[in-house]
């Protein structure tokens, strides 16, 4: 890799709007039935000003393309699979049907390592989301860059013995599996042409994925379903969360959490126990 200092700094600026055809939508595709007063659950953010790039400059996952001129708010990490990796969320406001949405989004650093993998590259980007005029969500997103993987490498995650996931230790624990309708669904409404989240032939040849992979936003989203339905709506002060290992879609994913004062752990496992993703919240 080179020096991305360039490319510290570099903003982008969106707008939408949260209208009520793309909440309808959003409630259906998660089973859930509206708030009475117009306030839209948290997580709705990740379907709004999404990416817009045209087809023809998507690279070969379905990511928007990468190069070295000015327009590219992305650096060219020469590292062709990229995954999001984490996200820490600051919820200040709730958003509404027909606000006004505008997002600054903001490369705040880019750094390589050398994990037991390969090399590794990080973005991390911070999104100020604000809705009609005040500050609705702040967020750190981490994005991680890997080298390709041989064709003849092992499929991951591996088919692991059907043992039982230990719920005794966790408050309350919701078992869901995530559909293939579910992942279409969710990548529409995200505008999220990651193909790995569609396109089984490639998440297995090229990826050498198990099958399709759920997208950690989703598991973040149904996570943050579970607090609202524990504590009510729009009651998360803060949201953090890391994907550990992939889920994979029409597998069971046990979505558990537990309770200590205001703080909140949760986390997404596999019916054998192999845990997928982290969080952690802090209610209001």
């Amino acid at each position: 890799m080179t020096d991305w200092d360039d490319w510290i700094g570099r903003e982008v600026r969106q707008s939408d709007v949260l209208n009520q055809a793309l909440a309808s939508r959003w409630l259906a595709a998660l089973d859930r039935d509206p708030y009475a007063d117009g306030i839209v659950p948290e997580g709705i953010h990740f379907c709004l000003c999404t990416p817009e790039t045209s087809t023809v400059q998507l690279g070969e996952d379905g990511h928007p393309g990468r190069d070295n001129s000015a327009d590219s708010f992305f650096p060219p990490i020469p590292l062709p699979r990229r995954m999001w990796a984490a996200s820490t969320i600051g919820f200040l406001a709730p958003l509404s049907i027909g606000a006004k949405v505008d997002r600054i989004s903001r490369i705040a650093s880019v750094s390589e390592k050398d994990g037991r993998t390969g090399k590794l590259g990080f973005v991390e980007v911070e999104h100020t989301t604000v809705s009609d005029g005040a500050q609705a969500i702040r967020e750190k997103q981490t994005l991680v860059y890997r080298e390709a993987i041989a064709p003849d490498a092992p499929l991951t995650p591996p088919q692991a013995e059907p043992t039982a996931f230990d719920e005794s230790t966790w408050d309350h624990v919701h078992v869901v599996t995530p559909s293939e309708t579910l992942l279409f669904r969710y990548s529409a409404l995200t505008f999220n042409t990651h193909r790995i989240h569609y396109d089984l032939p490639y998440a297995r040849d090229v990826e050498r994925y198990r099958g399709l992979v759920v997208h950690g936003p989703l598991i973040a989203t149904l996570l943050l379903g579970i607090v609202a339905e524990r504590h009510g709506p729009n009651q998360t002060g803060s949201f953090a969360f890391r994907a550990i290992s992939p889920a994979i879609a029409g597998e069971p994913l046990h979505l558990a959490i537990r309770q200590n004062d205001n703080a909140l752990e949760l986390g997404a496992f596999a019916s054998d126990g192999r845990q997928t993703l982290t969080a952690t919240a802090q209610l209001r």
